[in-house]
């Protein structure tokens, strides 16, 4: 059962409105980078329909030709221009959720049936026009996400028997060897196999300082080769790779939809009968005299209503901020699985960390050898070295390292057994050895208790590795995790935010968590929790109230990461199992992202607050013009367009959020003379 401490201790799919790709949309739609050069082909169409319509215009003004004439290039150019029209319009009636292009389709329609090609040809020139000066503008958001993740490159150098062969990229195959040279970008993820570097891993990570790669460490594609060159055996390769993996989440996260959207989508099918029926009352008010210039200029103002009514920056409102949201969280290495997540992230009240390798460091060090009474240091140290030696428990990697620097050599036998959850039993030169939690070596030699209790006293608060030979009991290696050195003023940031608690579950012992807990200053601690009771915990906050984010990397953090509100994934190199079940990917290890993450949220809560009441708001100013008669044709298409160019101007604001979070980050990283010093002398470890 789980040991717990209350102490509190140190207190658009891809379109807007149902919309095909590349069709008039009255604004921006979330389309791919091909959408450019559909557009590139209608251009000449463009043109010529409009040089068509200012054509019958200047003949008309002049004088030149009869008024029936002059109408003949009008209506071919207000026919070419209103095919795309037509066709989005047909799209969205066809799918029952008429919007913009219908009201627009109707808008032209009642132009050209009193006869006024010229206002209809020119009405579709200008509203086409300045769609497409939008949809570049959105284009230019898409790409500031992309070039975060398009970093990979086309081609790769793999080695076979010494020598080099280039290829292209979707040839390399897992297993074989890829050599970088310095400057340029790792093609695929894999583990170092010879040579030493700096690598620069902003474009995953968003932190600007390099790390040091050496053999046996994970790089990953994207990221850049800045000093050494360095031979890589492939692991993941294409759409595997980590940066292949966040190249989906963002497109993924792109086309989902928020509650919220939804709502949007309900309330702006209100807008289609509302405008036709102002529309109509508009016409029938001003076409009572039954004069002909009286029905002329009704009908003008009718259609200036249809116009100005169109509802595409309401369906915009939502989509554009998230799309800026995503690509300013991706820059600082956050990546969102879906739209939803980030909603809920600005509602979190209560966080909940795992301790190893979050809170903590994950890299365990040999902080303390304490040797039974007649046993020497090393001899403990050897046989805790002997009984791990093929494990890759981050504890029993730490022993092998620390008995490395003792020249300790392990005598290579395998015959071992890894008991899950307790520890290792190995046969080697030394005898039978069992390396583990104290309660199972008490369970296989009862007599050894007093002993185990008396020395555990020793290493309160850190985690033990007990070790026994041949049922005689030889001591016990005690090791520390390292909490990261800005936990306790992001949790000080997240209580600012308003999180009412902040909570460790971990599987360590209740000594080691209340140790870290009371370090950074935790409300709650719930230690040597299994994963099912971790999960169990956040279900049970879940329950009573609390919008949880729990933050985890391991493999037993992935059903509380599933169970929370919104589940946080620490790290590259996190277990894929947590990254999985995780609403949200950090890319980095720095817990800063964290109230990051919430204040972002935040903000682009009131950003799409902002874009939904001025998108209304501009609407119904809108009407009061176009009823009173104030706004002639070609002046409400582009009043048509005052919503989405503010919507698109204060998403986009959303961008540069988090850069002075960036600026003061980076200078407060800046490189630093380091270096780690065996202690070996205080352990009472004599070299060999």
């Amino acid at each position: 059962m789980a040991q717990h401490d209350h102490s509190h201790s140190h207190g658009g799919e891809a379109t807007a409105g149902g919309k095909g790709q590349g069709e008039y949309s009255g604004g921006m739609t979330c389309c791919a980078h091909h959408e450019i050069a559909k557009i590139d082909k209608l251009i000449p169409l463009y043109l010529v329909g409009g040089v068509l319509v200012l054509v019958s215009l200047f003949s008309r003004w002049l004088g030149h030709t009869g008024g029936g004439i002059a109408d003949i290039p009008a209506l071919i150019g207000a026919i070419m221009l209103s095919i795309p029209l037509f066709w989005a319009a047909f799209r969205e009636v066809k799918a029952m959720s008429p919007s913009s292009s219908t009201l627009v389709a109707i808008g032209i329609l009642a132009a050209m049936a009193t006869g006024d090609y010229r206002t209809a040809g020119l009405l579709a020139f200008v509203l086409l026009i300045a769609d497409q000066i939008l949809r570049r503008t959105a284009f230019g958001a898409q790409r500031a996400i992309e070039q975060l993740v398009n970093l990979t490159p086309d081609r790769a150098r793999i080695v076979v028997d010494g020598s080099e062969q280039e290829v292209e990229l979707s040839d390399v195959k897992v297993g074989q060897t890829v050599r970088v040279r310095p400057g340029e970008n790792l093609p695929v993820d894999g583990r170092v196999a010879t040579g030493r570097s700096t690598i620069n891993q902003a474009s995953l990570t968003g932190e600007a300082m390099p790390v040091e790669v050496q053999p046996g460490d994970l790089v990953y594609a994207g990221t850049t080769n800045l000093t050494g060159q360095v031979d890589v055996l492939v692991t993941q390769v294409g759409g595997e790779t980590t940066i292949g993996k966040v190249t989906t989440l963002i497109r993924e996260a792109e086309e989902t939809r928020t509650p919220r959207q939804l709502l949007i989508e309900q309330v702006a099918r209100f807008f289609v009968p509302i405008a036709l029926s102002v529309a109509a009352v508009v016409w029938f008010i001003n076409s009572q005299s039954g004069e002909e210039a009286a029905r002329v200029e009704a009908a003008k103002r009718a259609i200036t209503v249809l116009i100005v009514a169109c509802p595409a920056s309401l369906l915009l409102a939502s989509p554009t901020a998230m799309v800026a949201a995503f690509a300013s969280a991706a820059r600082l290495g956050v990546m969102v699985k879906q739209s939803h997540y980030l909603e809920a992230a600005a509602n979190v009240d209560a966080v909940v960390m795992d301790k190893t390798g979050t809170i903590t460091t994950g890299k365990f060090e040999v902080s303390r050898l304490v040797p039974a009474e007649g046993v020497e240091g090393a001899e403990l140290l050897k046989a805790a070295a002997n009984a791990e030696q093929h494990s890759n428990h981050p504890l029993a990697q730490s022993i092998l390292r620390t008995a490395t620097a003792a020249k300790i050599q392990v005598d290579g036998s395998d015959d071992y057994e890894e008991i899950h959850g307790r520890g290792v039993r190995a046969r080697t030169t030394m005898g039978e050895l069992c390396v583990g939690r104290a309660k199972w070596l008490i369970e296989l030699n009862p007599a050894i208790r007093p002993a185990v209790e008396a020395i555990e006293a020793k290493i309160e608060g850190m985690s033990g590795v007990h070790v026994m030979r041949n049922g005689q009991y030889l001591g016990v290696v005690g090791l520390e995790d390292k909490v990261r050195p800005n936990t306790k003023a992001v949790i000080s940031r997240l209580r600012e935010l308003g999180v009412r608690m902040v909570a460790i579950f971990t599987g360590d012992r209740l000594s080691v968590a209340k140790r870290v807990g009371a370090s950074v200053g935790v409300d709650a601690i719930e230690a040597e929790c299994h994963p099912e009771e971790k999960h169990q915990q956040i279900r049970q906050l879940v329950g009573q109230g609390y919008r949880t984010m729990m933050i985890g990397d391991g493999i037993n953090d992935g059903p509380s990461l599933a169970a929370a509100d919104v589940g946080v994934a620490m790290g590259l190199s996190g277990s894929d199992i947590a990254t999985n079940s995780a609403g949200i990917a950090l890319m980095t290890d720095d817990l800063s992202r964290v109230p990051f993450l919430i204040e972002l949220s935040r903000k682009t809560r009131q950003i799409i607050g902002m874009n939904i009441a001025a998108s209304i708001l501009i609407v119904l100013v809108g009407l009061v013009l176009a009823s009173a008669g104030w706004l002639a044709i070609p002046a409400a298409a582009l009043y048509h367009f005052v919503g989405e160019v503010f919507v698109l101007a204060n998403s986009f604001r959303l961008f540069r959020f988090g850069e002075n979070f960036a600026a003061a980050e980076e200078a407060a990283n800046k490189p630093t003379a380091t270096r780690r010093e065996a202690s070996l002398r205080g352990l009472g470890v004599a070299q060999a």
